[in-house]
């Protein structure tokens, strides 16, 4: 079984380009994001550990260029925003999912209510 830091996301370098900082930075960082979503999902595996892992990684990456230490003249910019609102917006479709099924079960126990089912 492959290592999950062996291979990592392939906007790893433009996230790396865009922050300021070096791709073998945003390797570490990124693997340090693995090993924190691991911890918090209690698992290495499915999609809550990915949708972890990527939103700890932008959010050290936002973190690593906004410390003092690291001052440049140009600001990079916060990228946490980017896995909120695909998190956003796959929740919208399962909600709509979730309102559809429940409109369709109080429908169909309506129609059939009064009614006896052998």
């Amino acid at each position: 079984m492959k290592n999950n830091s062996m291979n990592p996301p392939k906007i790893l370098p433009w996230i790396a380009r865009k922050a300021g900082i070096s791709d073998e930075l945003a390797l570490k960082l990124w693997r340090r994001a693995l090993s924190e979503a691991e911890y918090l999902a209690g698992t290495a595996a499915g999609s809550e550990y990915w949708g972890l892992a990527i939103e700890r990684f932008l959010w050290i990456v936002d973190d690593e260029v906004g410390s003092p230490a690291t001052y440049s003249l140009t600001p990079a910019p916060r990228l946490s925003w980017m896995c909120r609102q695909q998190t956003r917006m796959s929740l919208l479709s399962l909600m709509a999912a979730e309102n559809t099924y429940s409109y369709w079960q109080k429908t169909w126990g309506q129609m059939y209510r009064g009614q006896k089912i052998a």
